[in-house]
């Protein structure tokens, strides 16, 4: 039985009760051990964002994406159903697609293997000169698949619960104020290597503490005094109505000033719809090692070929609102190494205002009960 050391699961003064309680010790964002533990514990656990169900509606669709180091890839069958499979040949553990696309077969670019959509082995050069070769033994290994709210994630626990069951009424909530998220069309891509703890990164969303002081645009963007954090089981909503069309971030038209609405859901995804036309982001936050995170931003538009408006608001994110939190971010990730530093105070306030760090408590009550840490 292995024994965890009594330092990696110290809490120190973090508290069930959110207006009494302090932060995650710094150990939790720099220690190797602790990330290994929330490598099996949590992202292998959980359902992880893949992708919009409309990149993989057509038969031969594809679409990959990571969970910590493991490679998924989804894919439409040609009978029209949706799959999920560890990216890898189960030949020689080659990598087997890239990115999202369309493919009548899957084919390693080592040995030339080949799979059908669905993951049966197709072909393997040399099989019938190796005796006792079992075709169905090497199928590609299956993982766990969920549509929902009109996006696919994936678990690799295959005994996992539903997604649907745990998230309420979060999908109803987006569309709420999205649309009809599954007829939007991905439109752009932006990534950045990170850094920073993944936790160090998803708090950074869960508070808008910060807003005045590192994110000028946005306050303008959106009714600042009025932004509202809620939490819910495992996710999370951050609303706030619209400020100016004519803003300092993008400008949209005076007819179009629809709320500001992000939600997070547990563990590193968050689906947000800005002011201006119709659109939701997705910014996923996948830990790639113990202090560095891969940051995906996609973007979905009613058109894949974005106007004017939704140009700017790309640009906006890409060249302002980012920059912005990933220099905040690393520097608190350098800070977390201070011998001065141990556990700060969560600011929590009774009214749960704009400032108000509850959300930061939330996720830090999920991270803790999923280790078993949870005092």
């Amino acid at each position: 039985m292995n024994v965890i050391p009594r330092h990696i699961c110290d809490t120190g003064k973090f508290s069930s009760d959110p207006e009494k309680s302090y932060t995650l010790p710094a150990h939790y964002y720099i220690d190797p051990e602790i990330y290994a533990r929330e490598r099996e514990a949590i992202f292998f656990k959980s359902w992880n964002y893949a992708c919009h169900a409309g990149q993989v509606a057509e038969a031969g669709a594809f679409a990959t994406c990571m969970v910590a180091d493991q490679n998924i890839a989804v894919t439409r069958g040609h009978d029209g159903v949706l799959r999920a499979f560890y990216n890898v040949c189960s030949h020689r553990a080659h990598e087997l697609l890239k990115g999202c696309g369309k493919a009548n077969v899957i084919t390693c670019p080592y040995h030339a293997w080949t799979y059908h959509m669905d993951g049966g082995l197709r072909t393997a050069v040399g099989q019938k000169k190796v005796e006792g070769f079992a075709r169905e033994e090497f199928a590609l290994k299956p993982v766990r698949l969920e549509e929902h709210g009109g996006f696919v994630f994936v678990n690799l626990d295959l005994a996992a619960a539903p997604l649907a069951g745990a998230t309420g009424s979060l999908a109803d909530d987006i569309n709420g104020f999205c649309g009809n998220v599954p007829e939007l069309k991905f439109a752009h891509r932006l990534s950045y290597e990170i850094k920073a703890n993944w936790k160090t990164v998803v708090e950074n969303f869960l508070e808008c503490y910060h807003c005045s002081v590192a994110h000028p645009a946005f306050v303008d963007l959106v009714d600042i005094e009025n932004y509202r954090t809620k939490t819910y089981g495992i996710y999370s909503s951050h609303i706030s109505p619209p400020g100016r069309p004519d803003n300092a971030a993008y400008r949209f038209s005076e007819g179009l000033t629809r709320d500001f609405a992000a939600w997070w859901l547990w563990p590193n995804a968050t689906f947000n719809v800005f002011p201006g036309p119709t659109n939701i982001t997705v910014l996923h936050m996948m830990p790639t090692g113990p202090e560095t995170t891969l940051e995906h931003f996609d973007f979905f538009f009613l058109e894949a070929n974005p106007s004017e408006c939704e140009r700017q608001a790309i640009h906006y994110v890409d060249g302002t609102l980012q920059p912005e939190d990933i220099g905040l971010v690393e520097s608190v990730q350098r800070g977390l190494h201070s011998r001065g530093y141990k556990q700060g105070r969560l600011m929590v306030d009774r009214d749960r205002s704009f400032n108000s760090e509850h959300g930061l408590h939330h996720f830090h009550s999920l991270v803790l009960r999923q280790l078993g840490d949870l005092p």
